[in-house]
């Protein structure tokens, strides 16, 4: 135990060592130093440098250094040259995860991001509140606020992309734990965000409600770097995360996005899915599918779905995944990454319980359909849910129907002539 607490001392003594370092090299900077005269001193000092520590050394320069805000500001441009050398030249890194495209690189690098933005910016801004709640220091924490709203993409592509395969190899409460609280970060920051834009002199309550997002962010961070992402890094196979980076950019990044493709060292393997060969139907053509009013190859009819202007997923009998249409511009984010999982897994584990309602009252025969209508971004969105029955009444799935209503809400008049 004691040689814990001594190693633990000495990591503490090395990352203050480490940040007065960085100090002197910025206020050497601020003296008029050129970038090439610090930055071997830079190279030759500092180990594994975080932008935690960054983020820590800037704002100990305006706090107990007396450097004005603008002046830190206006350094950034020249100390982020000697900082991303350092990390991305001088720890380099042969394994997969560290290679710029690889979804764990990917992660990290926007992480890096976040936490400039909540440890710097945000923090900074929040110290301003503090002193003063002046309308000129609230628009800056909603700027930054609303940047901060760019983590949803990160945190999508873990719950849309990363935990099915976890799923898949029987990881299933860590996977809704940190779904749930990514919930609970994602409706803090828009409470907070619509706290500040009709503020009403509540500013020792918006200080609390800021500084637990910009804790409860950090502890994420730390959750996925410590915890999430090693699990997924010992159970992933790599042509599972080639999977994984090559559906990403459906989602989007946040803050930050990938420059390169990743392409593993070794010839990638055919990663596409192929289909289960079902039994062969002799009266037609191999390629078509016959239905009781016509025959269509199974192009067309996937182009027939995908030019729908709504969005169709369905469900099997035992609540699995099997399908989802793939239009041009699809409302809510799909992934193939879906198929084969459960929709219980697909859902945020407060919502749940009323996707077990429905499929319950679906399965015993009460209802037939069921329908939601929420606003969503410049839409208007119709949620329809169908029990899909065979022709002896027997249920074989749910069919989910979304479509975006608002243009149809604005048709007034008539239409009889062709554009």
């Amino acid at each position: 135990m004691s040689e814990l607490i001594n190693n633990r001392e000495q990591g503490v003594s090395r990352q203050t060592e480490r940040q007065e370092m960085l100090k002197e090299i910025i206020k050497q900077l601020h003296q008029g130093k050129s970038v090439d005269e610090v930055k071997a001193r830079f190279e030759e000092a500092v180990g594994d440098v975080t932008v935690a520590e960054i983020s820590a050394m800037e704002h100990a320069l305006m706090e107990e250094e007396g450097i004005p805000v603008s002046e830190v500001q206006r350094l950034c441009s020249v100390h982020t040259a000697i900082f991303k050398g350092s990390i991305e030249e001088i720890h380099r890194s042969s394994k997969p995860e560290d290679q710029p495209g690889h979804p764990v690189h990917t992660f990290k690098l926007e992480n890096r991001e976040i936490e400039r933005l909540v440890n710097f910016k945000l923090e900074l801004h929040l110290d301003q509140f503090r002193k003063e709640d002046a309308p000129g220091t609230i628009i800056k924490l909603l700027e930054d606020l609303g940047l901060l709203l760019d983590l949803d993409k990160h945190y999508s592509r873990k719950e849309n992309l990363l935990f099915p395969y976890l799923e898949k190899y029987g990881i299933f409460g860590p996977t809704k734990v940190m779904w749930g609280v990514d919930d609970v970060i994602r409706a803090m920051i828009k409470e907070v965000k619509g706290k500040l834009s009709d503020y009403k002199g509540n500013q020792q309550e918006l200080i609390t409600d800021l500084e637990l997002v910009i804790r409860e962010v950090n502890e994420m961070i730390f959750k996925e770097e410590n915890i999430l992402l090693p699990m997924a890094l010992e159970k992933l196979t790599e042509d599972e995360w080639l999977k994984i980076a090559r559906e990403s950019d459906q989602i989007g990044f946040c803050l930050t996005a990938p420059d390169q493709e990743w392409i593993p060292e070794r010839v990638p393997l055919e990663i596409e899915d192929t289909a289960v060969e079902s039994e062969r139907d002799n009266e037609i053509p191999q390629g078509y599918v016959r239905f009781q009013t016509g025959i269509l190859s199974v192009q067309q009819l996937e182009g027939v779905l995908n030019h729908l202007p709504v969005d169709l997923t369905f469900i099997d009998e035992n609540d699995v995944v099997r399908y989802f249409s793939h239009g041009k511009e699809r409302i809510f984010a799909r992934t193939k990454a879906v198929i084969g999982r459960t929709v219980q897994n697909c859902h945020p584990p407060q919502s749940v319980h009323v996707v077990n309602q429905l499929l319950e009252d679906f399965k015993s025969g009460k209802k037939d359909a069921e329908d939601f209508w929420i606003p969503f971004k410049d839409k208007f969105v119709l949620i329809r849910y169908f029990a899909v029955r065979s022709e002896a009444g027997e249920y074989m799935g749910t069919l989910e129907f979304t479509q975006n209503i608002a243009p149809i809400q604005a048709i007034a008049g008539q239409k009889r002539i062709m554009s």
